[in-house]
């Protein structure tokens, strides 16, 4: 009994104090892996060749128990031997044990005690003690109600954590829905992500990019099924380890996994006013073999928008204003379906093995009723009806080889081939206010982005409480734009005309990079982890008609810093990184996009990267229930590409749109966050966002003289969450944000709100589910007004958007499975770079962000 006390003690101090430690250095370290319990013989005991291994799970969720203690004692005597405990994948192992019979007393707080009798070993031999599963105490849930509700939010050193399966509002949506109720992060009406105000971010998939994220982040997440995502990762302070791209951040989506032996087949489907889905995903695993086959479809419709928007502009002694209303309406399939495979080559190596196909077919159709007043006279009104086809095809093929020599020594290589075909095209027909035909434009642009990655990575612990990671990095990248405008009369064939512009791109874009990182913990559990990395960038780029684009190499040196504390239960984080950004494809296509004469938006294949400093300071606390955390950060960005207007010179009242390295930029912010665990079955959020934002660049206008623009302000938003579980399988979520206007160059766009109310009802012994959803489901339509204004030019955008919405889902699981060993699977790319504006056509950037993060459980 002096024993199992004594267990508990260390439990309770191995959860409260150390477990900063273990996240970084699971299975090392000081009193993170004791090498003998109290009352053991310690270093003095005899040793022997004998090793017991195996893995410790919570029986009800199948899921490992991070740092469990294992005591072991002799059958015989009754007296402790040795003892350890789990790592984060809940593996432990007992090595030096002298031939014998042996008692194991695994325990963990919260968990019923676990005792696993006659354990028989023998000089040399390795006894596999398999899968223990440990049940939850009862008597202990009042006591654990934190970590209950704390599983929805965790908080790293480097990262927060948001645990998605626990989200049933999701239920038929996309990865969009998810990621709008993720701690710091932004998502607008057309799902395009922002971090704390910057859309200069990484999406990866699985810890793998794809070619179709660098061309539009939104039209991506429409691809991901909501209920397949397991857990959203925002990596603020990302170390050497990564690449150096995206100057807001990482956003590291991980879909759900398991390593169970058998066959099973999980269907979820949903059916709305604005959208349906239906996704099939199996997996069979037989002894070191796994499979895994998916598909999931979604068709969005009846997504209507209605604009007004007045501008008046000032080119070559002219004033013109315009006038324009506007109707449109979307639609669109997408689809995503994969096929996975992993094998054991021997016991501590693995290969993976995976192929993704995407598939986008999104068609848009927009009346534009315009009219123009040249210098106050009116001239006659152009209808204007635009067809608009945005298609692709993407390919994501990869091959993973993981060695593991012992406890945090392992050495991978990865590959990636990645490939997206993509059409962006459109038609137009211009009536005169008869109705009456008067001619057709049609623009044909296609794209081709395709890329190939090798990467190895190696990593091993130096004595009990430091860690060194280094590796390399090469990536091969071409990017190849072709459009044509076509003209014709109400009949007859179409022409190709010249409109005097750069043509089609070739652009080729090749880095090879090399990093070190470093992590060490201190005695008294300071955690520094600090790295350098550096890329070098070669760039082979032309244009049609202009030729060889003088670019020209570059190279950078990007170090990071991170450290944590925690003071009497407060934890301080405190980091710095430096980051670079890279022009995505939407920045350099140099496609005149005229689908709407008016507001004309174009890339500018000459855009060089640029350089952001970012620091940040972090707060947390648990007081009773509730969890708060603040964090304090501050974003310096120089030659910056930022989205730049100006009336044209050609096309009477027009505003074109494009990008140019022209400035600073300096944001300074706050995120605050708050978690209430009311019960053991109610969670209430709430946050807050507040960051001051100053622009100032140097925009080229007519005749290339140059002017500078100056804008800075403040942008608040904020929100709140609730969930409630009862009983017989009933739960309830839901959520409500609110974003105001956002500081822009040359203006303001105006903010939004979205809200969504979800409940769920388990069947069949919790094998399947039914649910209902809505959205936006109290006012008819949003508004967002935009302004942007110049000496040359003022502009004036309302759009309305047309999102309540209602869904009702279906999920059920086929198959029984069993549960084995979590296994350790070969590490994949993560091509952390390139940047993407977020919207295909060039959309002007949202910004805010809510704030959060939970405790450690």
């Amino acid at each position: 009994m002096k024993a199992n006390a004594l267990l508990l003690i260390a439990a309770l101090f191995t959860t409260s104090v150390l477990t900063p430690v273990h996240a970084q250095f699971p299975g090392m370290g000081g009193a993170a892996t004791p090498k003998a319990l109290p009352g053991t013989a310690g270093d003095q005991s005899p040793k022997g060749t004998a090793k017991i291994t195996g893995y410790v799970i919570d029986s009800t969720m199948t899921k490992a128990v991070e740092f469990a203690s294992v005591a072991l004692y002799n059958k015989t005597t009754g007296k402790a031997v040795d003892g350890t405990v789990a790592d984060e994948k809940g593996k432990f192992t007992l090595t030096k044990l002298v031939a014998g019979q042996y008692r194991a007393l695994i325990t963990f707080v919260g968990y019923r005690t676990k005792t696993v009798d006659s354990l028989t070993v023998t000089n040399g031999q390795t006894l596999d003690m398999g899968v223990i599963k440990l049940s939850p105490s009862v008597k202990m849930l009042n006591e654990v109600t934190v970590v209950g509700q704390g599983a929805l939010i965790e908080e790293k050193v480097d990262r927060l954590v948001y645990n998605a399966d626990r989200d049933i509002t999701a239920k038929g949506g996309d990865a969009a829905d998810v990621l709008r109720k993720v701690p710091l992060l932004t998502v607008d009406l057309d799902g395009n992500v922002s971090l704390r105000g910057s859309q200069n971010i990484r999406v990866l998939i699985n810890n793998k990019p794809s070619t179709i994220i660098a061309s539009s982040v939104a039209d991506a997440l429409k691809q991901i099924p909501a209920d397949q995502i397991k857990t959203v990762e925002v990596i603020t302070s990302p170390s050497a380890k990564y690449d150096a791209e995206g100057s807001g951040g990482i956003i590291n989506i991980i879909t759900k996994k398991n390593s169970l032996q058998g066959l099973n087949l999980n269907i979820d489907s949903g059916v709305g006013n604005r959208g349906s889905t239906l996704s099939l995903n199996g997996s069979y695993r037989k002894g070191k073999a796994g499979f895994t086959l998916g598909g999931f479809g979604r068709g969005i419709y009846n997504t209507k928008t209605e604009t007004n928007l007045e501008q008046t502009s000032q080119s070559n002694g002219i004033t013109t204003l315009s006038q324009q209303a506007g109707k449109g309406n979307s639609e669109g399939l997408f689809g995503q379906y994969n096929l996975g495979f992993d094998y054991d080559l021997a016991k501590n190596q693995s290969i993976t093995a995976g192929v993704r196909y995407g598939v986008r077919n999104f068609s848009t159709t927009q009346d534009l009723v315009t009219r123009l007043f040249t210098n106050g006279v009116p001239g006659a009104g152009i209808n204007r009806f635009v067809d608009a086809k945005n298609l692709s095809g993407t390919v994501d093929m990869n091959v993973d080889y993981l060695h593991t020599y012992k406890p945090q020594q392992e050495w991978s290589i990865s590959t990636l081939y990645s490939r997206t075909d993509l059409t962006n095209n459109f038609d137009a027909n211009l009536f005169n206010g008869a109705n009456q035909l008067l001619s057709r434009q049609r623009n044909l642009n296609g794209n081709l982005n395709q890329e190939f990655t090798l990467q190895t990575d190696y990593q091993t612990p130096i004595k009990k409480n430091q860690l060194i990671e280094f590796g390399g990095k090469a990536i091969l990248r071409q990017v190849n734009s072709d459009y044509r405008y076509q003209f014709a009369g109400p009949t007859g064939p179409f022409t190709t005309e010249n409109n005097n512009t750069l043509g089609a791109l070739l652009y080729n874009q090749n880095i090879a990079a090399g990093y070190t990182s470093y992590t060490y913990t201190t005695k008294k559990r300071y955690t520094f982890k600090g790295g350098v990395r550096y890329e070098h960038t070669f760039i082979d780029a032309s244009t049609q008609e202009g030729g060889q684009v003088g670019i020209g190499d570059y190279g950078a040196l990007v170090p990071s810093v991170n450290a944590s504390k925690t003071f009497s239960g407060t934890t301080f984080k405190l980091g710095y990184n430096r980051r670079i950004q890279r022009p995505g494809l939407q920045q350099l296509n140099p496609n005149f996009n005229a689908s709407n004469p008016q507001v004309i938006t174009v890339g500018n294949p000459e855009l060089r990267p640029e350089l952001t400093d970012n620091i940040e300071l972090g707060v947390s606390r648990t007081i009773k229930k509730t969890f708060v955390n603040a964090t304090f950060f501050g974003r310096i960005t120089d030659n910056a590409i930022t989205q730049t207007s100006q009336p044209s010179d050609t096309l009477q009242g027009a505003i074109v749109t494009t990008y140019q390295n022209i400035g600073r930029q300096r944001t300074y912010g706050t995120n605050v966050f708050a978690n209430v665990a009311a019960t053991s079955k109610i969670n209430i959020g709430v946050f807050f966002n507040a960051f001051y934002t100053s622009l100032t660049g140097q925009v080229i206008g007519t005749n290339n003289l140059s002017q500078e623009y100056t804008n800075d302000g403040f942008t608040v938003s904020g929100g709140s969450f609730a969930s409630a579980q009862f009983s017989h399988g009933w739960g309830v979520q839901a959520f409500g944000f609110m974003q105001g206007n956002t500081i822009q160059l040359q203006g303001t766009q105006g903010g939004f709100g979205f809200y969504t109310l979800g409940v769920k009802k388990d069947i069949a012994k919790k094998k399947g589910s039914v649910g209902l959803a809505a959205e936006n489901f109290l006012s008819n339509r949003f508004n967002i007004h935009t302004v942007l204004n110049s000496p040359r030019f003022n502009q004036v955008n309302d759009v309305y958007l047309y999102n309540r919405g209602i869904r009702l889902t279906f999920s059920y699981k086929i198959g029984k499975m069993t549960m084995d060993a979590p296994r350790k699977k070969a590490k994949s790319v993560n091509n952390d770079d390139v940047k993407s504006d977020g919207a295909s056509g060039g959309q002007t950037p949202t910004g805010g962000a809510p704030a959060g993060g939970a405790p450690r459980q």
